[in-house]
């Protein structure tokens, strides 16, 4: 096999169509412009020069080169007839698609421990999260991106494809990719589960032992308008938390039988566009 057919919403009629085409294009423009502002602001502007306002510029980052890798494909095949890929860029996709996702969850948990140490041990703050260790935290979240992408990529084109070439999906997902290959693609696919159990709920347990010990400080010590500004500090970030690990958990931890297309492009949607969107406004608050 020597190329894909991405399905997408190709089964939609034209007028269909060309709503979801100016609906994603203008979700995309508005992501890409708001992501832009946010990591032109935290990285220009020396008035926000804290580790928050570093690690939000590198989360705005992340979104963008994460909405970048499928919706501008999307966006083409709703106004083409044409809807093929090729292995090579399938592969590409998806590698980007593990490398980026895989990073932002890891950059999630280090964003929670950031407001635990300055919520907590507000005095050692500086020295805990130093400009050394920052930049130490956002390399490790790039490159356990990149190493567990390479699993993944090997995991998902292991075996030869010799079955239908159709993708239920508007890019290349790693679920559905292996379940067109042929020979033991259960194999590959309890191995993408096992990964995404360890790679989506090791930084949540980071995330939720964070919170838990900043709930725990501020109904301990703090007044009450202090209690109002650290939850609304905090808020919105377990927002960013919830819409992208419910949307991750779902394409990737949950047993195939429970998905088909009507289930996966709506989360897929929700984690490649909806949240990446979500973000900017969200922290902007």
């Amino acid at each position: 096999m020597t190329k894909f057919i991405l399905v997408g919403f190709e089964q939609s009629s034209p007028s269909t169509r060309a709503l979801l085409f100016a609906l994603f294009l203008a979700l995309y423009s508005l992501a890409m412009a708001m992501n832009g502002l946010i990591i032109f602001i935290t990285w220009t502007d020396p008035r926000i020069n804290s580790p928050m306002y570093f690690f939000l510029g590198h989360l705005s980052f992340l979104d963008v080169c994460f909405i970048t890798t499928t919706i501008p494909q999307m966006l083409i095949h709703l106004v083409v007839k044409n809807h093929t890929v090729s292995f090579v860029s399938c592969m590409t996709q998806m590698y980007l698609v593990f490398c980026v996702g895989v990073a932002e969850c890891i950059l999630l948990a280090f964003m929670a421990y950031d407001r635990y140490v300055a919520i907590c041990h507000p005095l050692s703050y500086a020295q805990i999260m130093s400009w050394q260790v920052c930049m130490s935290l956002v390399s490790t979240a790039w490159f356990f991106g990149l190493i567990n992408g390479i699993f993944l990529e090997y995991m998902s084109f292991r075996n030869p494809f010799c079955k239908d070439n159709h993708i239920e999906n508007f890019f290349c997902e790693a679920p559905i990719v292996i379940a067109l290959s042929c020979g033991d693609s259960q194999f590959s696919l309890k191995m993408i589960f096992a990964d995404a159990i360890v790679v989506l709920l090791s930084p949540m347990v980071l995330i939720v032992i964070s919170y838990a010990r900043i709930l725990a400080s501020i109904l301990s010590r703090a007044s009450s308008s202090g209690r109002g500004k650290t939850f609304s500090t905090c808020a919105s970030h377990l927002t960013v938390v919830i819409f992208f690990y419910t949307s991750a958990m779902f394409s990737y931890v949950n047993p195939r039988s429970t998905h088909g297309p009507d289930k996966d492009k709506p989360f897929s949607l929700l984690y490649t566009i909806i949240t990446p969107m979500c973000n900017p406004i969200i922290y902007s608050f």
